[in-house]
């Protein structure tokens, strides 16, 4: 179980084919100073478990589902990812609850930089969009942020800033980075056209799954 909030920007510093996955060493010094084998540690918010480490690097394997569904797929030696350790028992809750079960991913549609700040608009997953509310909280790359506005739920409907363009069936949402997430993240260097990891709330996906047995048929699966 993870929080959301990162600890360090960690580099990719090799990559072995290990199967049809990976086997990833990271550079990471925070966190394999004291890293153990079989703890778990999130890399850009997807669930990792550690196999190996030195006192600056530790040794993990991605399996090929975790390779197709998240965008560590497509990462290269340099690649720069954020890590979180999993949470201590008795901890504070900085974030929100983070799984580090990716579900989908999503692009850098904008990029718009403020005084102090910089927003961030993302594409949605159509069967993700449902999970992400306005005030809310979602999981890029492992950051746990406040959804600071969303796309509309059909062309036909829109409010203020959610303006969809005509026709459009496309789904979104923005969040709002302060200067700490800029420097601490790797969002801070996002750029239009990059792919991100997406995990919404888990109180939305078990909501949205009991809602779905409450309205299948008697006898019916879904």
């Amino acid at each position: 179980m993870f929080t959301g909030i990162i600890e360090e920007i960690g580099e990719i510093t090799a990559i072995a084919s290990a199967g049809d996955g990976w086997r990833l060493t990271v550079r990471a010094p925070r966190a394999a100073a004291d890293a153990v084998h079989g703890e778990s540690i999130a890399v850009s918010g997807v669930c990792l478990t550690v196999v190996g480490s030195t006192p600056d690097t530790f040794d993990a394997d991605v399996m090929k589902q975790t390779l197709d569904v998240a965008a560590l797929g497509s990462a290269t030696v340099g690649t720069r990812v954020n890590i979180e350790k999993a949470m201590p028992v008795g901890a504070r809750l900085g974030g929100h609850i983070v799984q580090g079960h990716v579900d989908g991913t999503g692009d850098v549609l904008e990029v718009r930089p403020g005084a102090q700040w910089s927003v961030l608009r993302i594409s949605l997953p159509a069967d993700l969009a449902p999970l992400v509310v306005d005030k809310g909280s979602i999981s890029v790359d492992g950051t746990s942020l406040t959804v600071s506005a969303v796309s509309a739920v059909s062309p036909s409907t829109s409010s203020g800033t959610q303006n969809e363009g005509a026709g459009s069936l496309a789904h979104w949402f923005e969040v709002s980075l302060i200067p700490e997430t800029l420097a601490a993240t790797t969002l801070g260097s996002r750029a239009v056209g990059d792919r991100v990891n997406l995990e919404t709330d888990i109180l939305a996906r078990h909501v949205e799954r009991l809602l779905a047995f409450r309205a299948a048929p008697e006898g019916g699966s879904r």
